[in-house]
């Protein structure tokens, strides 16, 4: 617990006085005010988290989570929990939908093994195997609180391995059979919505599996005794994510808050790594102004999700595979809105006149 607050207490405010700056800048380009719309919002907000008016990002990468689900026991899912590993390999070896993304980015995969219920082995595996599958969050806490703690230390110094090596643009990503049914759990204990309102199709299933789903979304808040949505504490966030999380999103809370630490932007996925997001805010409330939301997810729920961290989606593309897809192609338009700040031209420079 030492490590995790001291990480905490590294995380400072974004410089608001370099953001101004690259509002200045911006508004000496030959457009009207704002007429970039979100380009210009994603310039101003990396311009403060850098404190760089025209940062650059020559290496950028997307960090996968993986970890399996002991509450797949209940049938909650579409794909059986064997498929978490073998997900897994297919990311290792550039082939999922999150590797063609990251491809087309310029950016770099990386797989990182949380808790995957079997035993991997490849050279590019990062393996942080805290244990090998969460417990049935049904019957009892999917973690123990130094399970928790642990899981995300150990995002945050993979985060800082890769600052290390130039990296200083990130993505969140995971892989996890059941891990829409931990989230939902996570949004219902830490805001009061409803299971109705948070649990969605996941990867697919039926109406009648969705119903089944939301009945164990509620015996887990049940069972774990969540119910304070009026509580807004760092201790209650981690005590949420120990009984109902999942050892990929314990992570993924570890890589918000390492990147935040080193002053890096991170690009929010989905409705997943969204709740990974909002419990890294209740746990260091300036850890928000170093999040940008990627995209809309279709699971339900995302939107109030994404409000309670104060965030807003940059796009919506009807999306619901995970991996870090969405996020991946933010990093698109954050080189785009670089290339703006850095190459178009002035009212003084191009002889134009103001409106």
């Amino acid at each position: 617990m030492n490590n995790l607050t001291a990480l905490i207490n590294t995380i400072e405010p974004i410089y608001q006085e370099v953001a101004n700056q690259a509002n200045d800048h911006l508004n000496q380009l030959t457009k009207p005010q704002g007429s970039l719309g979100k380009l210009e919002d994603i310039a101003r907000q990396v311009a403060g988290i850098t404190g760089e008016v025209m940062p650059t990002f020559d290496k950028k990468a997307v960090i996968v989570m993986a970890g399996d689900h002991g509450v797949c026991e209940e049938g909650i899912s579409a794909f059986p929990a064997e498929v978490t590993p073998q997900m897994v390999l297919n990311f290792l070896y550039g082939g999922a939908a999150v590797n063609v993304l990251a491809r087309h980015a310029g950016a770099d995969v990386v797989c990182v093994d949380m808790g995957v219920n079997a035993e991997l082995e490849h050279p590019n595996l990062v393996s942080r195997k805290v244990r090998k599958g969460t417990r049935n969050m049904a019957k009892e806490a999917a973690l123990t609180l130094d399970e928790t703690i642990q899981a995300i230390e150990a995002g945050a110094l993979i985060v800082e391995d890769l600052v290390a090596k130039g990296y200083r643009l990130f993505a969140t990503g995971e892989m996890g059979i059941g891990n829409t049914t931990a989230s939902a759990a996570i949004l219902c204990a830490l805001t009061g919505m409803e299971a109705s309102q948070t649990v969605g199709r996941g990867t697919g299933i039926d109406d009648t599996t969705w119903l089944h789903k939301q009945g164990v979304v509620n015996k887990a808040l049940e069972v774990n005794a969540l119910r304070e949505p009026l509580n807004t504490s760092a201790e209650y966030a981690l005590e949420v994510l120990s009984k109902v999380g999942g050892l990929e999103i314990a992570g993924l809370v570890g890589v918000i808050l390492g990147a935040a630490k080193h002053r890096c932007p991170v690009v929010v996925d989905g409705f997943i790594s969204s709740t990974a997001a909002l419990v890294a805010s209740r746990l260091a409330p300036l850890s928000a102004s170093y999040m940008l939301a990627s995209h809309l997810s279709q699971e339900q729920g995302h939107t109030k999700l994404l409000e309670a961290v104060g965030l807003a989606a940059m796009l919506q593309m009807d999306m619901r595979l995970g991996e870090g897809t969405g996020a991946v192609l933010v990093f698109n338009l954050i080189d785009a809105a670089g290339k703006i700040m850095k190459e178009m031209a002035t009212f003084e420079s191009a002889g134009v006149s103001r409106g």
